[in-house]
C-alpha cells in the first residue's frame, strides 16, 4: 500500500493533515507535529490504519459542545469531543482518558497510560518562550480560552494530580525546551508536590500562578475572572520548594512574618541573667547526675509557666500523674502536700481542690502520657498536635533516655541520636520550646547518647553535694548554663534550695 495522505488526523481532528504508509507501519500529522508506528488491533491482528481508538459509536457522533465555560471552538481546537453521557479527552498516543457527565466519575480505554501530558501533541517543542502546565484537562482548556493563545503560548495538563516516574521521564525533553514553566496547579498537597517535582526537575524555570480567589482555572473562567487570572498569569512568581529560600521577596516575608522566638523569665534571676528565659523554637536539655534535683527543678518552670500564663504540655515518666500534678499544688499553696496521706493529716482536700481549680482554671496545662509500646514517633506526633491543635508554647518531658528502649546500648544510642535531631528540627519548625531532662554517666555526658547534648540549643547543668555537712548545703543545687546557642552567656546561673517542709524549691540570692 502506497502514502494515504490528506486524511482526518486522530488525535487534532483537523482534516486534510494526516497520512500514514501501512507497508511502513507509520504514521504522521503535519498540523499537530504526532508522528509514530500504526497500532495493532489485537482482536484480528489487522493494522489499524488510521490510529483511530475503538469506541462504542463512530467519533462522528460525538460534537464539540460548551460546558463549564470553555467554548465550543476550544473544545474543537483541544479535540475535546461530547458524547450523551461522557467527554472524551484524547492524549497523544491514542490513549483516552474519559469522563462521566453524570457523575465525576473518570476512567481510561484504548491503551492510556498516563505518561503523557494532555495537549502535548499539539504544540511543537520549544514553539515558544513559556508553558503553562495544569492538573485537569478542563483546567487546561479554560488557560487557553482566557489566555486567547491557543496557538501561541501552549498549554497542557496532567493526567492526574500524582504523576508516575514515567511521565516526567517520557516529558522532561519537551518540557525543557521551552524557557519559562508556568504553573496552574491547585493549591493543596498535591498541588505543592507537583510544583516541588517540578522545581527539581526544572531550577529557575518553574513559576507558579497564585489560586488565592479560586480552586482552579476553570473555576476563575466560570466565575468571570478571566482577567484576573490573566493579571496573575502574567505576574507569576518563580516558585521554589517550601524548604528553600530564593528571591528577595522570600527573605523579606523571612524577616517581616517570621515569629520572635519569644522567651518565658524561669524566675531565677541569675539563670536569666545568662539565658533571658526559656526559649520557643529551641531544644533544651537539663542534665545532671540521678538524685540531684532534675525533675524539681522542670517542675518550678512549668509552675513558672502557669504563673505567666503560658500554655505547656508535661509528661513525667517517672511518678504517676496524680503526683506530677501534686507537685504544683505544693507549690501553689506552699506546702508539702505530694501525697494523700500528708493531705489527710494536715485536712488539706478542700484546699488541694481549690488549688486544682486555680491551676487549671484557664485550661493552659496539659498533661500526658505515652503508653507501653509508644516510642519516638508517638512522642514526636504528640508535640505537633500540642502545638498545632492546642497552642502550646512549651512541651516538658523527662527522661529522655526512656522514651526509647533498644536492645542494646548501641540500638539505643541511635535511637536517642535520631530523637535528638527530630527534636531540634520540631522546635525549629513549629517554634515550640522542647524541654528535657537527660542523666548523665560519670564523664558528665548525657547517658548512653552525647547527640542529646550536641543537638540542644540550650544545656543547664545541675549539681549537688550530697554528702555535705552542712543541711542546707546539702539542698542547695547549683545550676550551670554549658551551651547556650541564643544567647552565648555560659557559666554558673544561680542556686536553688529545696525546702524538705514545702517540697518546693527557691533561688538562693
Amino acid at each position: 500500500m502506497t502514502e494515504v495522505a490528506h486524511q482526518t488526523c486522530p488525535h487534532c481532528n483537523h482534516k486534510g493533515c494526516y497520512s500514514y504508509n501501512e507497508d511502513k507501519n507509520v504514521y504522521q500529522c503535519f498540523s499537530c507535529g504526532s508522528k509514530g508506528r500504526l497500532r495493532k488491533d489485537y482482536d484480528n491482528m489487522s493494522t489499524v490504519v488510521d490510529y483511530t481508538p475503538k469506541r462504542i459509536e463512530d467519533p462522528a457522533s460525538g460534537n464539540y459542545v460548551a460546558m463549564r465555560g470553555i467554548t465550543a471552538k476550544t473544545m474543537e481546537d483541544f479535540g475535546v469531543q461530547t458524547y450523551s453521557d461522557r467527554q472524551e479527552y484524547v492524549y497523544p498516543s491514542g490513549g483516552i482518558k474519559v469522563r462521566k457527565l453524570d457523575e465525576k466519575v473518570f476512567y481510561t480505554k484504548d491503551g492510556f497510560k498516563g505518561d503523557e501530558l494532555f495537549g502535548m501533541n499539539l504544540f511543537t517543542a520549544g514553539s515558544s518562550k513559556m508553558v503553562t502546565v495544569t492538573e485537569g484537562e478542563l483546567d487546561a482548556l479554560s488557560v487557553a480560552q482566557m489566555l486567547k493563545s491557543q496557538y501561541t503560548n501552549p498549554v497542557v495538563s496532567l493526567p492526574s494530580a500524582t504523576p508516575s516516574k514515567k511521565l516526567w521521564e517520557k516529558c522532561t525533553e519537551w518540557l525543557n525546551s521551552f524557557e519559562k514553566i508556568i504553573l496552574s496547579v491547585d493549591n493543596d498537597e498535591a498541588g505543592n508536590a507537583v510544583a516541588d517535582r517540578m522545581a527539581k526537575l526544572f531550577p529557575n524555570k518553574v513559576y507558579r500562578v497564585p489560586h488565592d480567589k479560586f480552586k482552579d482555572a476553570n473555576e476563575f473562567l466560570t466565575n468571570g475572572a478571566a482577567g484576573e487570572f490573566k493579571s496573575a498569569w502574567w505576574n507569576a512568581r518563580k516558585y521554589t520548594p517550601e524548604n528553600v529560600l530564593n528571591s528577595t521577596d522570600d527573605f523579606i516575608s523571612l524577616y517581616k512574618d517570621t515569629p520572635e522566638h519569644q522567651y518565658v523569665p524561669t524566675g531565677i534571676q541569675a539563670l536569666d541573667d545568662k539565658i533571658l528565659g526559656l526559649m520557643q523554637g529551641h531544644f533544651t536539655v537539663i542534665k545532671a547526675p540521678t538524685g540531684i534535683g532534675k525533675t524539681e527543678i522542670m517542675r518550678y518552670l512549668e509552675y513558672n509557666m502557669l504563673q505567666h500564663k503560658i500554655p505547656f504540655a508535661a509528661w513525667h515518666l517517672e511518678e504517676t500523674k496524680l503526683r506530677s500534678l501534686l507537685g504544683l499544688v505544693s507549690y501553689e499553696l506552699n506546702d508539702n502536700l505530694t501525697r494523700r496521706d500528708l493531705i489527710e493529716e494536715k485536712d488539706a482536700d478542700d484546699l488541694v481542690i481549690e488549688a486544682i481549680q486555680q491551676l487549671t482554671k484557664d485550661e493552659l496545662f496539659y498533661q500526658f502520657y505515652l503508653s507501653d509500646g509508644q516510642g519516638a514517633d508517638d512522642l514526636c506526633d504528640q508535640i505537633r498536635y500540642f502545638s498545632q491543635a492546642c497552642g502550646c508554647k512549651f512541651v516538658f518531658f523527662e527522661p529522655i533516655q526512656d522514651v526509647v528502649s533498644g536492645q542494646s546500648e548501641e540500638s539505643k544510642e541511635q535511637m536517642l541520636a535520631d530523637l535528638s535531631v527530630r527534636l531540634s528540627k520540631l522546635s525549629a519548625e513549629l517554634n515550640v520550646g522542647i524541654v528535657t531532662i537527660a542523666h548523665t554517666n560519670d564523664n558528665g555526658d548525657p547517658k548512653y547518647c552525647k547527640m542529646i547534648g550536641q543537638r540542644a540549643s540550650v544545656i543547664l547543668d545541675l549539681s549537688r553535694d550530697k554528702e555535705a555537712e552542712d543541711l542546707q548545703e546539702r539542698n542547695t543545687t547549683h545550676i550551670t548554663v554549658q551551651k547556650n546557642r541564643p544567647c552565648s552567656e555560659e557559666g554558673r546561673a544561680g542556686m536553688m534550695r529545696f525546702n524538705s517542709e514545702t517540697f518546693t524549691l527557691r533561688e538562693v540570692i
